[in-house]
């Protein structure tokens, strides 16, 4: 068996042996022998982590428990050889909500069908399971991120698709009833731009090799505190959209009125996952700049903090007592995005970041 990521806190030397400074406005929290995918943290500060299934890890959720990795919620459902019921196959977007952690796979490893899983970490055992079949989720689908609205009861999922057929999935958890939505809308498709980085353009390598620059639809997304929005847009895009989570929720509501309720929110740089605070500062990472920046609620961006070790901020979680946790993985070196040469190389990076106010633990 594989063995776990080993990890290595980092210590106060090695930050300033790296060249850490006090406007740095983040901490390294451990080192990470394996590309991470998205983070949660609970109430109770529990950080769990979905392994990035670009990189093929052993395991595709695990728990930061005593400065190691552990299989997350156990071994047999996260391990990729495992042949139990119902396991985790590609786990990236995950979220905690009222002591359920939701995991969002998108089945791509083993070409099954999506699934989005809860599990109760209160009585540790599995809270639901709502299957994302076609044509809910298409046969290019990518579900990627997703926010919990406990309010509404509702899971908004974001998906990419092929860039043309991105849309939102909507989960009503009462009924386990599932909608595809705001399919094709231009607040969801790829806008044309690339990403590039340190002077590297993304590239995917097809069957014949050829070489070609993806753009990917919508990606990030987050609500705000009080469930009354919900902020989302293109990864590869400069623009950052909203609608109310009311009209979101409402089943009845024709597509075409839907559509017309989306708003135009602000810029943005080309992002990854994002997160939010009590005083609806959305935060993301710069990906094209190697920094992490906020967009304050005057929906102007900023700059937060630039260095090199911020190589592909994936994805933001609040814990509690303020602190909002991040990961890196440098994911356009993976062979996936660097025209199939992989060019990462450990350590990836769990992140502490100086968030100006507190916000949600899991959100």
């Amino acid at each position: 068996m594989k063995a776990l990521p080993k990890l290595v806190a980092i210590s106060v030397l090695t930050l300033l042996a790296m060249g850490a400074n006090a406007k740095s406005n983040f901490d390294i929290i451990a080192n990470l022998d394996e590309g991470p995918g998205n983070v949660t943290v609970t109430d109770n500060g529990r950080i769990i982590m979905s392994l990035h299934q670009f990189y093929q890890p052993k395991f595709t959720v695990v728990e930061y428990k005593d400065k190691k990795l552990v299989p997350f919620p156990n071994k047999e459902l996260v391990d990729v050889d495992s042949k139990a019921h119902m396991k985790l196959d590609s786990v990236l977007g995950i979220r905690t909500a009222n002591d359920i952690v939701w995991m969002l796979d998108n089945g791509m490893r083993s070409g099954v069908t999506p699934k989005l899983v809860g599990w109760d970490i209160k009585s540790d055992k599995l809270h639901q399971v709502i299957m994302l079949a076609p044509p809910i989720a298409p046969k290019d689908a990518f579900v990627n991120d997703f926010s919990v609205d406990t309010r509404h009861n509702i899971i908004a999922i974001s998906d990419p698709a092929g860039g043309v057929n991105a849309g939102l999935i909507v989960v009503n958890l009462n009924s386990g009833k599932v909608r595809r939505v705001l399919q094709g809308h231009n607040s969801v498709i790829p806008e044309n731009v690339d990403l590039i980085i340190d002077n590297v353009p993304i590239q995917v390598k097809d069957n014949l090799g050829n070489l070609s620059r993806p753009h990917i639809g919508v990606n990030p997304i987050t609500e705000d505190l009080n469930n009354e929005w919900i902020y989302f847009g293109p990864m590869h895009g400069h623009n950052l959209y909203r609608i109310k989570a009311d009209d979101l929720a409402n089943e009845s509501m024709p597509e075409n009125e839907l559509a017309s309720r989306v708003e135009r929110y602000s810029d943005k740089p080309i992002s990854d996952g994002i997160s939010i605070d009590k005083d609806n500062n959305i935060y993301l990472g710069e990906l094209a700049e190697n920094a992490i920046g906020v967009i304050t609620p005057d929906r102007k961006y900023q700059r937060l903090s630039q260095c090199p070790r911020l190589s592909w901020v994936d994805s933001f979680s609040f814990g509690p007592n303020g602190d909002l946790f991040a990961v890196v993985n440098r994911l356009h070196q993976s062979a996936i995005l660097n025209g199939g040469v992989l060019a990462a190389k450990p350590p990836f990076y769990l992140l502490k970041v100086h968030a100006l106010t507190s916000g949600l633990p899991g959100r």
